[in-house]
């Protein structure tokens, strides 16, 4: 290797460690950079020292992921602007139900949800709407919220629109939408059973609200009124998505994209209103770890590091390391820079299946593991309510081992039945 190019390597594997370590960290050491910060920086970086061009930067990004999360951005913002998530929160309230059966009505919606239109978007609607219900039933939250965050993370898994790790894979991987769903459906179906099964136990019939751990930091939320017309437009236009999906030959990200653009076509909510819901600094982190994943791949070092597993052994594109390297990275650097980290070595025909699931299950770990879990726990600390990592970890690392205990043995079954 020429001195020039080895230095060009040392750079560039300097700027991907710096980059890796921010996912790690939320951000730098003395600097106001968050993740999304810390990729953008890493990519500007590249590009001014010239490991990639500004073409091959753009080249770099995946497009049908970007479109496809972005229009299902703009999907979920018309069914806020409707008012929907917050009208169906607030009917689970004037259910005749118990508490416990209150909790299971809360875990089918939310992982229903979380399904179509993104976990951490349902979180950031339904979280604070819940601690509302909860305290005008008198209930104490904290079980209600971490059900919202385990059951939503587990819904997520369901279908490959559920959160974006799993667009990622689906585009990338072009898996078939049908075919995943129903493949994810019962180790899916069995993680939400044992996540409600195990709050109901550890809550052990002592669902009253002992009052808020701390002073509320803002008053109780009002929500966009309830807009049937536009709340039935959004459900119109993502049940024919989802149609499509199932039965069209049509490229995803383009139907989506169409979709989008027909919401956007309105007469009373104006289209700033729509893209101002938009999560632009979730894309920005999508088309930032692109590049500097790309220039990571063209050092060549990840395929040696690759080569160099392999010959003691551990062969990463096998589903058994495949799914320990996903358990470990998606809680060390998160889930979604973990699957652009694995992609690569995504040959086996059960790795779409096998990443998608157990990146997104092992969010519910800890706080950190799930953008999702970290909405609700700063959701509940504006209204006075307390859930630190020791509360959240008594439901999320049990939840956690539990799912995946039971995805390894379903993968492989499927792995050794050959289906």
């Amino acid at each position: 290797m020429r001195a020039d190019a080895y230095d060009m390597t040392t750079t560039i594997l300097a700027i991907f460690l710096i980059v890796y370590l921010g996912m790690i960290l939320g951000g730098l050491p003395f600097l106001q950079l968050d993740r999304t910060g810390v990729a953008l920086l890493g990519a500007i970086a590249l590009i001014g020292v010239n490991a990639l061009s500004l073409e091959q930067a753009v080249a770099a990004m995946h497009l049908p992921t970007l479109i496809l999360l972005f229009a299902f951005m703009v999907i979920s913002a018309q069914m806020r602007l409707g008012g929907f998530y917050d009208w169906v929160t607030r009917k689970l309230a004037t259910l005749s139900l118990g508490p416990a059966g209150l909790l299971a009505a809360l875990t089918v919606v939310s992982a229903a949800l979380s399904a179509v239109f993104s976990n951490d978007i349902v979180c950031l609607a339904v979280a604070p709407v819940l601690i509302d219900v909860c305290r005008q039933r008198r209930l104490d939250p904290v079980p209600f919220l971490l059900a919202l965050a385990c059951t939503s993370n587990i819904g997520s898994a369901a279908t490959l629109i559920g959160n974006p790790q799993n667009m990622l894979i689906g585009q990338t991987l072009r898996l078939d939408f049908g075919g995943y769903f129903l493949a994810a459906a019962i180790p899916v179906g069995f993680g939400l059973l044992a996540c409600w099964a195990l709050i109901v136990r550890q809550t052990g019939g002592r669902w009253l609200d002992a009052g808020p751990a701390e002073p509320a930091a803002e008053p109780p939320r009002v929500g966009a009124p309830f807009d049937g017309w536009q709340t039935a437009k959004g459900l119109v236009i993502a049940a024919a998505l989802l149609a499509a999906f199932l039965a069209a030959p049509w490229p995803r990200e383009h139907m989506a994209l169409i979709g989008a653009g027909i919401l956007l076509m309105s007469r009373q909510l104006h289209s700033r209103k729509m893209l101002g819901l938009v999560d632009w600094e979730l894309l920005v982190l999508f088309m930032s770890l692109f590049v500097v994943n790309h220039a990571f791949q063209r050092t060549g070092i990840p395929s040696d590091a690759v080569a160099g597993l392999a010959a003691l052994g551990v062969r990463l594109e096998q589903p058994g390391p495949l799914f320990a390297a996903t358990f470990l990275l998606s809680n060390i650097v998160s889930n979604v820079p973990a699957v652009m980290l694995l992609l690569p070595v995504a040959h086996h025909e059960t790795s779409g299946l096998l990443l998608a699931l157990v990146s997104t299950l092992s969010g519910n770990l800890l706080i950190v593991g799930s953008i999702a879990n970290i909405i609700v726990v700063d959701a509940a600390a504006r209204r006075g309510v307390a859930i630190d990592w020791k509360r959240h970890a008594r439901v999320g690392v049990p939840i956690t081992l539990a799912t995946l205990a039971v995805s390894s043995a379903y993968l492989a079954l499927r792995f050794q039945l050959g289906f």
